[in-house]
């Protein structure tokens, strides 16, 4: 009997430990507002990325994987992202954002203004550990799922990317 309550008391500690060592969604969402924040009032990064429309960057190990009128699907490893772009729509414009805010109610809906610059972060929790994030910046946006521990940081690979474009 002591060796199962010694278990069972051991089984408890650990599962204790790792819930704690994990980072809430409440966290991450906060630590995801930072880093967009943090890009969007940074210089952009050089373009190393174009097609007919627009330049972009790309960090290392993103790449594109389709192209299609307005869109372009990028992959890193497992992970896929999509970019939407609008052309005609600039830096200070709101459409996309009240575009995507009619398509479903978000859990965090943040908004980013800058000398006549406009952005965006929105987060749907769509299950105990999966997100879907949307961020943009005037007639672009970028949209992934992401796991609750990994929102921060693809946050900021999300708005390097973001940021960087510039239309043609």
């Amino acid at each position: 009997m002591r060796n199962i309550s010694k278990a069972a008391l051991l089984l408890f500690t650990v599962v204790l430990l790792l819930s704690a060592c994990s980072a809430s969604l409440k966290e991450e969402q906060i630590a995801a507002k930072d880093a967009v924040n943090e890009a969007f009032k940074g210089t952009p990064k050089e373009a190393n990325n174009k097609n007919e429309d627009i330049a972009f960057y790309l960090p290392f190990g993103v790449e594109v994987k389709e192209t299609s009128p307005n869109n372009i699907i990028l992959k890193d490893g497992s992970k896929t992202y999509i970019l939407f772009y609008n052309q005609h729509e600039g830096p200070e414009s709101k459409v996309v954002y009240e575009a995507t805010m009619k398509q479903k109610k978000y859990d965090l809906n943040e908004i980013f203004e800058k000398d006549q610059h406009f952005g965006f972060l929105l987060i749907k929790n769509t299950d105990k550990n999966m997100n879907e994030m949307t961020i943009g910046a005037g007639g672009v946006k970028i949209t992934s799922q992401s796991k609750t521990k990994q929102l921060s940081s693809d946050a900021a690979i999300m708005s390097e990317i973001v940021h960087s474009v510039t239309m043609k």
